[in-house]
């Protein structure tokens, strides 16, 4: 990839008068638009797009998606078209009210709109033949960038510094993320991984990927679901920022870091536990969900 990046840093959170240390590895810092764990999974696979001559990346994603958002910014970066299969035939006549789309779009990509039952056909080759004949030769990459290359690119997340941790939390979505922080685990560390979706499916897919035992799913913190939230996460988010100078979205790290603390609280983990969050970005995501609000009449995320 041909963008400059910036190293990430360890923030520690200063808890009250608590038994165990909290760090925060602020990946969301890396990269402006192509930050945190979008970063990590795109790297290879742009090489791999380039390695192999395509001009053209393909990808799926909806309304206020980081994929969508991190794909467009990487392609421009890196000289390729990009085109984005979008959950929702009615959002083509909301694109420019619509910050993720517009931040796309104004970053080269094209759209094809499709209803939410064609949209579920994502996956099957038929319905990629089809887009192929449709679009020309493209490097297709999965909703949410999770493959192969996507986890090698996320075992880069931890250094040898952070070895010194007893417990590597991380949002799970597609997981891809914590696939690739399992792979590097040293054998005294445990990844606890914050599903922002309902269900144990995940448990299946990560262990695709995942070459390693200790690692747990913590289910209590999805809030309802995907992109479900409510005003006691928002009131969360919110203070959190105040507190430390760090914004979370409310889709991944805000649920994550909701859990942690609640834990802590709880005495989940043992007296003198070093526990390191990653913070894996998506904040532009902020502006879409606090359109939702607005129209809801709740606390918008400041």
């Amino acid at each position: 990839m041909i963008f400059k990046l910036e190293n990430s840093i360890n923030q520690h959170i200063k808890l009250p008068n608590k038994l165990v240390e909290l760090y925060i590895k602020r990946e969301d810092a890396i990269h402006p638009f192509v930050s945190g764990n979008k970063y990590r999974k795109l790297k290879y696979n742009l090489l791999e797009a380039k390695k192999h001559n395509y001009d053209t990346m393909l990808t799926f994603g909806g309304a206020f998606s980081n994929h969508i958002a991190a794909v467009a910014a990487a392609g421009k970066g890196s000289g390729l078209k990009t085109i984005g299969v979008i959950r929702g035939e009615e959002l083509a006549e909301k694109v420019a009210s619509n910050a993720t789309l517009s931040f796309a779009k104004a970053n080269g990509m094209d759209f094809k709109f499709v209803s939410r039952e064609t949209y579920r056909s994502k996956t099957n080759p038929e319905f990629l033949e089809a887009l192929k004949k449709e679009f020309g030769s493209f490097y297709h990459i999965p909703e949410g960038g999770t493959n192969a290359f996507a986890i090698k690119g996320c075992e880069e997340i931890l250094t040898p510094e952070d070895s010194k941790f007893n417990y590597i939390c991380t949002a799970v979505g597609t997981g891809g993320t914590i696939s690739g922080l399992i792979n590097c685990l040293k054998p005294s560390q445990q990844v606890l991984g914050f599903p922002a979706l309902k269900g144990d499916f995940l448990k299946e897919d990560i262990s695709k990927f995942a070459n390693k035992s200790n690692w747990e799913l913590i289910t209590d913190y999805h809030f309802g679901g995907y992109a479900k939230i409510n005003e006691a996460l928002i009131a969360f988010i919110n203070t959190f920022k105040q507190d430390y100078g760090i914004a979370l979205d409310p889709v991944y790290t805000g649920k994550m870091l909701f859990g942690i603390l609640d834990l802590i609280e709880k005495g989940y983990f043992p007296e003198g536990s070093k526990i390191l969050a990653i913070h894996t970005g998506g904040l532009q995501g902020i502006a879409g969900m606090n359109a939702v609000l607005k129209k809801k009449n709740l606390p918008i995320i400041m």
